[in-house]
């Protein structure tokens, strides 16, 4: 799979605004200021960038309590992101939701969810309802390796499976659920060859890489679109922080998490390949850089700057009329 110079720096913006985004926001939850947990993306970009970057607003996502990486890489407003983990008017979901909770239909972001393995099945629903309406759309579940052991997700594959939906099930390996190893807690050591057993095809691939995330994830939609059904892809990165800002990271060592910063970042693997293959410059990845800065900047100053709901907006949103 080739990629144009543009989707090249889109995807690049984009992994890049995920992992100062995030950065930022583990700076700023020390202060207090932020309701609620947080679990930080910050290691996986290269896995919501090199699925997104195939979808449209039309297509579906669903995601997990860590969140963050998937609103960015389907291209959710940042300013309205960040009021919203803020918990502040403006926020993508009037402040009221917060990071765990976080969603825009409009660009087809289904949420962020709380319930480990809670999204397989609505992204198995809209899946059903692309095809029902021959839309071509196409739904993506993010599940982590915790959550691939779910029920939940189970369920979600083998339905998908019997009524040939267009669904993509992406699986983030991060190599623990909360504090247990994934090779500890996967019976079958191998999440890719569980999934196919459903009737799917099924592959693993290295999350650090956007580029075999990115190959994957084409093959993988272009199938759901013309009609061929669900697929489960594997992705393996390593999280940067912990399960949850404050996390004491009991079940890892220093010496690991010091090796995954240096040997594993997404972002570094991405940039010295292109520049390497004389695709991209270095100059046009340090301008990216600045205008991200300067945007995460904007968003966290907007953020603190804006208002709480008021009181009188305590009942609203809570259900919807169909």
């Amino acid at each position: 799979m080739t990629f144009s110079e543009s989707q090249l720096l889109d995807a690049y913006r984009r992994m890049r605004t995920i992992r100062d985004f995030e950065e930022r926001i583990h700076t700023e939850n020390t202060t207090g200021d932020i309701p609620g947990f947080v679990h930080l993306y910050a290691g996986q970009e290269a896995i919501a960038t090199g699925v997104c970057l195939h979808l449209s607003e039309k297509d579906y996502i669903g995601s997990t309590h860590r969140g963050h990486g998937h609103c960015i890489a389907k291209l959710c407003d940042v300013k309205g992101m960040m009021k919203e983990i803020f918990g502040k008017q403006g926020g993508l979901c009037a402040g009221k939701g917060g990071s765990m909770h976080i969603a825009d239909l409009s660009q087809g972001m289904l949420g962020a969810n709380a319930i480990v393995g809670g999204n397989p099945p609505l992204a198995v629903g809209a899946a059903l309802t692309a095809k029902t309406k021959q839309t071509r759309h196409c739904a993506v579940s993010f599940t982590g390796d915790g959550g691939s052991n779910q029920g939940t997700t189970f369920e979600a594959m083998n339905m998908a499976v019997v009524l040939q939906l267009p669904v993509l099930f992406v699986i983030e390996n991060n190599g623990y659920g909360e504090g247990t190893g994934a090779d500890y807690a996967v019976g079958s050591k191998d999440i890719a060859g569980r999934a196919a057993g459903f009737g799917m095809p099924a592959v693993r691939v290295d999350g650090t890489d956007f580029f075999a995330v990115a190959e994957a994830a084409g093959e993988a939609i272009e199938r759901a679109r013309n009609g061929g059904g669900p697929s489960a892809i594997e992705a393996v990165a390593m999280r940067f922080y912990g399960h949850y800002e404050g996390d004491p990271q009991t079940y890892r060592s220093a010496e690991e998490l010091k090796r995954i910063r240096e040997d594993s970042d997404c972002l570094r693997i991405f940039r010295t390949r292109v520049t390497a293959e004389g695709t991209l410059s270095e100059a046009q990845l340090d301008a990216i850089d600045a205008e991200v800065a300067e945007l995460i900047d904007e968003a966290v100053a907007e953020a603190r700057a804006a208002d709480y709901p008021p009181v009188s907006e305590l009942t609203t949103d809570v259900y919807v009329s169909y």
